[in-house]
C-alpha cells in the first residue's frame, strides 16, 4: 500500500520538470520497481521560473533517466535517480539592459503559471483516488516517508551546462556528480532524523570537472577551442541539516561545505577578456544590477506578489493531498517578509532558495490528516522562522597560470588551425577559503582568506628567454611576488569550523554557535583574528539590516516611495574590511614585462559595460519630505563602508635588465601599437642588479558612500537649507594613511641575497583625504557647493643622498624611460662600490651627503561647479651637507633654511647686535590661495585670483656643494660586472629604419615573424568576424602624420604659449609677497659650530665672523624684498577658506592691469676674517608698473590671435656700488671656482650618452619664412609708441613690412620678436627705466706712501632710457644728466681730503675747465692699481 503515497511524491517531481510525460505510463513502470525513461525535453519555462535568474535557457534535455525504487527494502534501502546525459544551454535574457519589466515578460509568467495549474489539476486527482488504508498508523506512513526522502540517491553521468553571450562561450562538463545520504563518519550510510539526533547529513561527489571559455564568431562556430581554464578537477560537498523538532519543515540550520584539493586554472590571453566579463557579470548579479527590474525603481507591487505566490504555491500544491488551507494564504504566511521588499540583489534571490531546497517534506503533515487546529498559528509562525545557512568553499592549493597563444598553420590548406600555447606566468595560493552566513535577509556575511600566495615567471615573454630551462635560473628568481605564510608551517587554520574540520562543532555531535549580531561579530572577527587564521589576505563583507522600532517584519528602506513608516524603522549596514599580510614585490623586467602584457590582453576586447548607466534626471514630481521625515532621515542613513589595509610591504624596483615598454605602454594608453621587434634568443642577467627598495609598515585606505545615493540625493538636494550632516552623507568619502613609509638603495649580488639597504628617504608618514558628490547634476542650482575636495598632509619628508647614490638611481631611472638603450646596463662597478661599501672597510675618501627635509605641508584641493581652487602651506624647508670632518667626526654644513629672518640682513649691522634663535613658532615658509573659475568665458566670471606669501630663506652656497656637485665615478674597468659574457638585449631598429619599414607596411605584406602579440591574430589567415579583430594594417602611415604634427616650429609653440598665458593673466587678481632671500658664498667651507641649533645660516656666519681668526671671505648677496599687488586690490590673508570671494572682483570688461611691482633692500657686501665687513651695493629698491593691454584682430584662420601692448614703467632708488682690491680678489676666486666646476659639469654632460640613438628627423618640414604682411604694419604707430617726440611721426609709415623677410641664418632679436608678433598679431613693447643717482667709489691703498688709501668716486646724475619696440621699428632712447669722476686720499689721522687739482678727474658743467688741470698725471693711475 506505500505505492499509493510515495508513488505521487516521486511522480510530481519528475512530471513538474519534464514535458509530455504520460502520468498513467510512469505510474505503472514505477510500480515495477525501475522506470527509463528516454530523450526528455525539460520544461524551460518552470526551470526558469524556479531559479528566477536572468537567464533563460536556450534548450535542456536529458538523454536518459532511471528511477529505482526496491519496494521491498523502502525502509533499509534508498530510491536511487540516475540522469545519464544532461544538456543545457543558457543566455542572459534578451534586453537586459534597457527592457527592465516588473516582472519579467508578462507572457512568459502567464503561461507559466497556466501551465503550472494544468499540471496540478490531473494530478490532483489520481493523488485523490489513492485510497487511505486503514492498515497503516499514519505515524508510521510518515516517518516512512520522511526516510525514502531522506535517503533518496540522485545520480548524474555527464552534465553539460553551456552559457553563451556576445563570444563568448562557457561551457562546464561535470563527467559524474553523486548525492547521498551519510552517517557520523561521513561515510555512505541509511540515515533518518531521530529525536535523539535531529541532524541529516549528505554528501555530493563530483568528479572531473571541466571548465572551458571560447570565443565564437559572428556564425556562432568557435574556430579553434583554447585550453581548458579548469581541467578534470574533482571536489566533495558535505551538507549538514539540523533539525528544531521532528515535525519541522524547515531545518533551523543548513551548511553547505565544498572541498578541493587543488585547483589549476588556466587562462590564455584570448580567455582573459573573457574571463573578465564572466566575473563581472558575477559581481552585476549580487548588487541586483542585472535582474528583473532597475536597482531603486519601485516596481508594481501586485505584480511582484503574484509572481512570488504563483510560483511558491504551485510548489506547495504538488505535493498536497487533501488541501486544509487554502494555497494562497499558506504562501502569504511563509513569504510575509518578502511581500514588500525590493529584492536586494544576489543575496535575497540566493535566499528564495532556500525552501525549495530543503522543505521537500513540506506539508506532509497536512495531507496525512492531522487536524489542522492542532498546529495553531503561533505555531507556525515561529516554525517558519528563516534558518542560518553557512555555505563554505576551502580549497587546498591554488594555482592560475596565464598562458599567450599563437597560431599554427597546417600544412595543408583546409586542416584547422591550431593554437600553441605557451606559459608565461603563474600564480599560486595555499589554504584558500570563502565562507558566507545569512539568516533571512536581515544578516549576510562574508569571509574570504587565504593563507599565503606567490607569483613566477615562466619560460619567456616578447622574444626575451628570461626564464626558459636552459638558463638553470632558481626559483627565488622566477618568483616576484610573495605573501602571507606556508601551509605546512601555518596548519589547516583555513578549515576551521568547517564541516572537513574535525574539531568543528558538527563532527563532534554538538551544536554550532553563530554569532548573528554586528557589535558581537566585530569584536570577535578583527583584522587580528583574520591575520591569525590566515596570514596573506583576510576580507570580512558584512551586511545588517536591524529592525529598530521593534515591529513585526523587517522592511527594507525605501527612499523613493518617501513613505514615513519605513523611515526610521529600519537601519541598513555594510561593512567590508580587507587586510593584507606582508608582501614582498619584487618589479624587475620579467615581472614587469610579463603584468603589463596582461593587462595589454585584458584590453583587447571591450564589451557593453552589464549595468547601463542611469541618466540622472530629476522627476519634476517629486516627493518634498515634511519635518519629521527630515529629522527622522537625519538620525540615520545607511552607508556603504570599505576599509582595506596592507600591513608590511616591500617593494623592490630593479634596474631594468630589458625593456621593451614601448611595444605595450601605447596600447594601455590607448593608442594602438603596430611596430614590430626583432626577437633574440641569449639574455644573460645583470648581477649585482642595483634596485630601489620601499619599505611601508602600514597603508590604510578607507572608504564610504551611501547605500542609496539616487535617493538621497534627490531628496536633499530638494531640501532649501540641507544640513551640514546630510551634506556630508550626499559625498563618497576617502581617507587614505601611509605609515612608515622609507626607501633606500640595495643589490642583488650572483647568490640571489641583497646587500644591506643604503637609506635614502628614512621613515615618515603621511595622510591624504578626498570626498566626491553623487549626482552632481541634481546640485546644478547651488554652485556654492563642492564637487569634490581634498586634503594633503605631510608632517615631515627628509631626503639624504650622496652623489653616487643619486648617479645609480639616475642610472635605474634611465633603464626604464630610455626604451631599448643597451648602455645603461653597465653600471660602472667603482660607483657600485662606492654606494654599497663593505661593512667595516672605510673608505679613503668619503663622500659628501646632503639632506634635505621639508615639514608641516598643508594642501587643500576644492572644486565646484563654477570654480576651482587650492590652497596650502608648506611650514618649513632645511637642506644641509654631512662631511667628513677632520677628527674623523662628520661636521654638518647648512645649505638653506626657510624661514630665516633676514629683515636686517641687507646691511651689515645685523653682525653686532645680538640675533634672536629661530622661534618655533614662526610664520610658515610658504601660504599661497589660488582660484581659477571652470569657464574662462563664463560672463560673471571674476577671474582667477592668486594669494600668496614666502618667508624669508637664507642660502649658504658652500664649497662642499661644488664637492657634491663633480663626484664623478672612476672610469670603467675593462672586465665586467659579472663573470658571464655582456647582456644581450633585444634588439630594437633604430628609428630612422623602423620609419621606413613601417611606411612601406601600408602596402607590403608583413614578412613573416616570430611575434607574441595578441594582435597579429588581426592578420592570420582565417579571419574572425567580431569588430574588435579587424584591424587594418596601415596603422604606421597615420603615425607618420601625427609625427609631423608634432614637429611644429618653436614660433608656433610660442605663439601659443603667450595666448595661454595672456588668457590666464589678463584677470588674474594678484597679491605677491616674497621676503629677503640671503644667499651667502664663502670660499672655503663653512661647518655649523656645536654650540648653537644647527640650520641656523645667518647664525653660524656671525659665530665665525665673532670667533674665528681664520673666517674664509664671503660674498653676501641679499635680494630685494617683492610685492606685487594688481589693479584695484585691497589687501588680504594668503591663506583663506576656500572657494572665497574676493571683495573686488576684476570683471569681464575690466582689467587686472597695471601691476604695481615694488622691490627692497637689494644689497652686496663681503666678510673678511678679523671682523673686516666691506660693503659692494648699498641698500637700494624700486617701483615698477607693470601695464599690458591687447586687442584681438580679426584673423582669416580658426584661431583669434591677440596684438599685445606691453609697458613697463620702474622707478629705481640711488644706487652706490663700492669696490676695492680684496673684494676683487674675492670675486675673483668665486667666479673661478664655480666657472672650473662648470666646465667639468659639461664635460660629464658630453661624455654620457644623451640617448640610445640620434634622433633623426622625419624629413625637414619647411616653416615658411616669408611674413604675411597684412596687418603688420601699424595702422598709425605714432599713437602707438609713447616714447616718440611728440609731433613728428615715427618712421614706420614708410618702410613696407614685406621687405625684410628672414632668409638670412643669423636671426636677430628684432626679427624674431617681430615674426612672433606678426603671425600672432603684434607685440609692442615700451620700457622705460629711471634712475636718480649712480655712485661708484673705488678704494686702494697707495703704492708710494705707506698707510696712504685712495679713493676714486664716479657720479651720474639722472639717468632715464626708454626702449620702444613696435612691429618695423626699435628705438632705443638713453639721458644722464651729469657724469664726475673726483678721487681723494686719506692720510693717518687727517681723514679723506680731496687728490691733486682739487680732487678731478672729469667733470661735466656748462663753464669749460682749463684742459691743463685735467691732464691726467701719473699719480693718477696710481689711483686705479686694482686694474693691475
Amino acid at each position: 500500500m506505500l505505492e499509493s503515497y510515495v508513488t505521487p511524491i516521486l511522480m510530481s517531481y519528475v512530471n513538474r520538470y519534464i514535458k509530455n510525460l504520460k502520468p498513467s505510463d510512469l505510474q505503472l513502470s514505477l510500480w515495477g520497481g525501475d522506470v527509463v525513461l528516454s530523450k526528455l525535453e525539460l520544461k524551460l519555462d518552470v526551470l526558469e521560473q524556479e531559479l528566477k535568474l536572468p537567464f533563460t535557457f536556450l534548450s535542456g534535455h536529458i538523454h536518459e533517466l532511471r528511477i529505482h525504487v526496491p519496494w521491498t527494502k523502502l525502509g533499509s534501502e534508498p530510491v536511487v535517480i540516475t540522469i545519464n546525459t544532461m544538456e543545457c544551454i543558457l543566455k542572459l535574457k534578451d534586453g537586459i539592459q534597457d527592457d527592465h519589466e516588473s516582472c519579467g515578460s508578462n507572457s512568459t509568467n502567464r503561461s507559466t503559471t497556466e501551465n503550472t495549474k494544468s499540471s496540478v489539476k490531473p494530478r490532483r486527482t489520481i493523488q485523490q483516488a489513492a485510497p487511505t488504508d486503514p492498515d497503516l498508523p499514519p505515524g508510521y506512513v510518515q516517518s516512512l516517508i520522511r526516510r525514502v526522502v531522506n535517503n533518496v540517491n540522485i545520480v548524474i553521468n555527464n552534465l553539460i551546462l553551456k552559457y553563451v553571450e556576445d563570444d563568448i562561450v562557457l561551457s562546464v562538463n561535470i563527467t559524474s556528480a553523486e548525492c547521498y545520504t551519510v552517517g557520523e563518519l561521513w561515510d555512505r550510510a541509511f540515515m533518518d532524523i531521530s529525536a535523539t539526533d535531529l541532524v541529516l547529513r549528505k554528501v555530493i561527489n563530483f568528479s572531473d570537472c571541466t571548465v572551458c571559455l571560447d570565443k565564437r564568431n559572428a556564425s556562432g562556430k568557435i574556430e579553434f577551442y583554447q585550453d581548458p581554464l579548469l581541467y578534470k578537477c574533482s571536489f566533495r560537498t558535505r551538507l549538514h541539516f539540523t533539525y528544531d523538532n521532528l515535525n519541522s519543515k524547515m531545518p533551523s540550520v543548513i551548511k553547505i561545505h565544498t572541498l578541493v584539493e587543488s585547483l589549476k586554472l588556466s587562462i590564455t590571453d584570448q580567455q582573459l577578456p573573457m574571463f573578465i566579463r564572466i566575473m563581472q557579470l558575477g559581481i552585476a548579479l549580487y548588487y541586483g544590477e542585472i535582474g528583473n527590474f532597475k536597482d531603486g525603481e519601485t516596481e508594481d507591487p501586485t505584480c511582484h506578489n503574484k509572481d512570488m505566490l504563483g510560483n511558491i504555491t504551485g510548489a506547495e500544491d504538488e505535493t498536497r493531498i487533501d488541501m486544509q488551507y487554502p494555497a494562497q494564504y499558506k504562501g502569504q504566511e511563509l513569504y510575509s517578509q518578502q511581500e514588500d521588499e525590493q529584492p536586494q540583489g544576489w543575496v535575497s534571490w540566493a535566499w528564495s532558495f532556500v525552501p525549495a531546497i530543503v522543505s521537500y517534506d513540506d506539508g506532509e503533515e497536512d495531507f496525512l490528516g492531522n487536524d489542522p487546529t492542532s498546529t495553531t498559528h503561533q505555531q507556525k509562525a515561529q516554525i517558519l522562522r528563516d534558518p542560518i545557512v553557512s555555505i563554505g568553499f576551502y580549497c587546498t592549493k591554488a594555482t592560475v597560470t596565464f598562458k599567450l597563444t599563437e597560431m599554427q598553420a597546417e600544412s595543408s590548406y583546409y586542416s584547422p588551425q591550431k593554437v600553441k600555447s605557451k606559459e608565461v606566468l603563474c600564480w599560486e595560493q595555499e589554504g584558500t577559503t570563502v565562507e558566507a552566513l545569512m539568516m533571512g535577509e536581515p544578516f549576510f556575511d562574508c569571509q574570504i582568506g587565504f593563507v599565503g600566495c606567490r607569483a613566477l615567471c615562466l619560460k619567456g615573454i616578447m622574444g626575451v628567454k628570461d626564464f626558459e630551462e636552459s638558463m638553470n635560473r632558481s626559483e627565488t628568481e622566477a618568483c616576484f611576488f610573495i605573501c602571507g605564510e606556508n601551509l605546512s608551517m601555518k596548519g589547516l587554520t583555513y578549515l576551521t569550523n568547517s564541516l572537513f574540520d574535525y574539531r568543528s562543532p558538527e563532527n563532534n555531535g554538538t551544536r554550532a554557535e553563530f554569532i548573528l549580531d554586528a557589535t558581537h561579530h566585530k569584536e570577535t572577527y578583527t583584522e587580528i583574528a583574520g591575520m591569525q587564521r590566515f596570514g596573506a589576505f583576510y576580507m570580512d563583507y558584512l551586511y545588517i539590516m536591524e529592525n529598530i522600532s521593534g515591529k513585526g517584519s523587517t522592511n527594507q528602506q525605501d527612499f523613493s516611495s518617501g513613505k514615513s513608516e519605513d523611515m526610521g524603522t529600519v537601519q541598513e549596514k555594510s561593512t567590508k574590511s580587507l587586510v593584507i599580510g606582508p608582501l614582498d614585490f619584487r618589479l624587475d623586467s620579467s615581472a614587469v614585462h610579463r603584468i603589463l602584457k596582461m593587462i595589454v590582453c585584458a584590453l583587447e576586447h571591450e564589451y557593453e559595460p552589464y549595468s547601463g548607466l542611469k541618466p540622472d534626471i530629476k522627476d519634476e514630481n517629486e516627493t518634498i519630505l515634511n519635518p519629521e521625515e527630515v529629522a527622522s532621515l537625519e538620525e540615520y542613513i545607511p552607508t556603504r563602508h570599505t576599509s582595506v589595509t596592507l600591513l608590511k610591504c616591500t617593494c623592490t624596483i630593479f634596474m631594468a635588465e630589458f625593456n621593451l615598454l614601448d611595444h605595450l605602454l601605447p596600447v594601455i594608453m590607448g593608442e594602438k601599437n603596430s611596430s614590430n621587434f626583432l626577437n633574440t634568443t641569449n639574455f644573460q642577467s645583470l648581477r649585482p642588479l642595483p634596485s630601489i627598495q620601499i619599505l611601508v609598515d602600514k597603508i590604510n585606505l578607507e572608504h564610504s558612500v551611501p547605500m542609496y545615493a539616487e535617493q538621497l540625493v534627490h531628496v536633499v538636494s530638494s531640501l532649501t537649507q540641507p544640513s551640514d550632516n546630510l551634506l556630508h552623507y550626499c559625498y563618497a568619502h576617502c581617507y587614505l594613511k601611509i605609515f612608515g613609509f622609507q626607501a633606500g638603495l640595495t643589490s642583488l649580488d650572483c647568490r640571489g641575497s641583497y646587500c644591506l639597504p643604503v637609506p635614502i628617504i628614512p621613515s615618515f608618514s603621511t595622510a591624504l583625504y578626498g570626498k566626491l558628490l553623487k549626482l552632481p547634476t541634481c546640485w546644478t542650482k547651488r554652485s556654492q557647493i563642492a564637487i569634490t575636495e581634498g586634503i594633503f598632509e605631510l608632517p615631515n619628508l627628509t631626503i639624504q643622498a650622496t652623489r653616487a647614490q643619486t648617479l645609480l638611481l639616475q642610472a635605474i631611472y634611465q633603464s626604464w624611460s630610455h626604451i631599448g638603450n643597451v648602455n645603461s646596463l653597465s653600471v660602472n662597478e667603482a660607483l657600485m662600490n662606492e654606494v654599497f661599501q663593505t661593512i667595516g672597510v672605510k673608505s679613503k675618501n668619503p663622500l659628501p651627503t646632503l639632506e634635505g627635509s621639508i615639514q608641516n605641508v598643508e594642501l587643500k584641493y576644492c572644486s565646484t561647479s563654477l570654480v576651482k581652487c587650492a590652497s596650502g602651506t608648506m611650514g618649513s624647508i632645511k637642506i644641509c651637507a654631512k662631511a667628513p670632518g677632520d677628527s674623523g667626526k662628520e661636521k654638518l654644513i647648512p645649505l638653506l633654511q626657510g624661514p630665516s629672518d633676514t629683515k636686517d640682513l641687507h646691511s651689515s649691522k645685523w653682525l653686532n647686535e645680538s640675533r634672536k634663535p629661530e622661534s618655533l613658532l614662526a610664520p610658515d615658509l610658504i601660504a599661497f590661495t589660488v582660484q581659477v573659475p571652470q569657464y574662462m568665458d563664463y560672463c560673471h566670471n571674476s577671474g582667477a585670483v592668486l594669494l600668496c606669501s614666502v618667508q624669508g630663506v637664507a642660502v649658504n652656497i658652500d664649497p662642499v656643494l661644488y664637492t657634491w656637485l663633480i663626484y664623478q665615478p672612476q672610469k670603467r674597468t675593462s672586465r665586467h660586472m659579472q663573470q658571464q659574457p655582456v647582456v644581450a638585449v633585444p634588439l630594437v631598429m633604430p628609428i630612422s629604419r623602423r620609419k621606413e619599414d613601417e611606411v612601406s607596411v601600408g602596402s607590403a605584406p608583413l614578412a613573416k615573424q616570430q611575434s607574441y602579440q595578441a594582435s597579429e591574430y588581426a592578420s592570420s589567415p582565417m579571419k574572425t568576424k567580431t569588430v574588435t579583430e579587424s584591424r587594418p594594417l596601415s596603422v604606421p602611415v597615420k603615425a607618420m602624420l601625427n609625427l609631423s604634427e608634432g614637429c611644429r616650429s618653436p614660433e608656433e609653440r610660442m605663439k601659443e604659449f603667450i595666448g595661454v598665458v595672456w588668457n590666464a593673466v589678463k584677470s588674474l587678481t594678484l597679491q605677491l609677497e616674497v621676503q629677503s632671500c640671503c644667499v651667502f658664498v664663502p670660499n672655503d667651507s663653512l661647518p655649523s659650530p656645536s654650540t648653537i641649533v644647527s640650520g641656523d645660516i645667518p647664525g653660524t656666519v656671525r659665530s665665525w665672523y665673532h670667533g674665528q681668526t681664520s673666517m674664509p671671505g664671503m660674498l653676501v648677496l641679499c635680494l630685494p624684498q617683492i610685492k606685487i599687488i594688481s589693479a584695484g586690490h585691497k589687501y588680504m590673508e594668503p591663506l583663506q577658506e576656500i572657494p572665497f570671494v574676493i571683495p573686488r572682483p576684476i570683471l569681464e570688461e575690466g582689467n587686472a592691469f597695471p601691476w604695481t611691482i615694488n622691490l627692497h633692500h637689494f644689497s652686496m657686501y663681503t666678510l673678511f676674517g678679523k671682523q673686516v665687513t666691506l660693503c659692494l651695493v648699498e641698500p637700494m629698491g624700486c617701483t615698477s608698473t607693470l601695464a599690458v593691454t591687447s586687442q584681438k584682430l580679426l584673423a582669416t584662420g580658426p584661431d583669434t590671435r591677440h596684438s599685445f601692448v606691453v609697458c613697463l614703467h620702474v622707478d629705481l632708488e640711488s644706487l652706490q656700488i663700492k669696490c676695492s682690491n680684496p673684494q676683487v680678489q674675492l670675486l675673483y676666486e668665486l667666479t673661478e671656482i664655480m666657472n672650473k666646476v662648470w666646465n667639468k659639469i659639461q664635460r660629464r654632460g658630453n661624455l654620457s650618452p644623451s640617448s640610445a640613438f640620434p634622433e633623426t628627423s622625419a624629413g625637414p618640414v619647411p616653416s615658411s619664412p616669408v611674413r604675411s604682411s597684412v596687418g603688420t604694419a601699424p595702422p598709425d604707430t605714432s599713437t602707438c609708441s609713447p616714447s616718440a617726440d611728440v609731433g613728428t611721426t615715427t618712421e614706420g609709415d614708410s618702410i613696407q613690412a614685406g621687405d625684410d623677410s628672414p632668409f638670412s641664418d643669423s636671426v636677430t632679436l628684432e626679427q624674431t620678436t617681430s615674426n612672433i608678433g606678426g603671425s600672432s598679431g603684434r607685440v609692442s613693447l615700451w620700457m622705460q627705466w629711471v634712475l636718480p643717482k649712480i655712485t661708484i667709489k673705488l678704494f686702494a691703498p697707495d703704492p708710494e706712501n705707506k698707510g696712504t688709501e685712495l679713493c676714486m668716486v664716479s657720479e651720474l646724475e639722472d639717468l632715464s632710457a626708454s626702449i620702444d619696440v613696435q612691429d618695423v621699428y626699435t628705438k632705443v632712447k638713453c639721458k644722464i644728466e651729469s657724469f664726475n669722476i673726483d678721487h681723494y686720499r686719506s692720510r693717518p689721522g687727517e681723514g679723506w681730503q680731496s687728490g691733486h687739482f682739487e680732487g678731478v678727474f672729469l667733470q661735466c658743467k656748462e663753464k669749460p675747465v682749463p684742459w691743463g688741470r685735467v691732464l691726467v698725471s701719473g699719480a693718477m693711475w696710481r689711483c686705479l692699481p686694482f686694474l693691475y
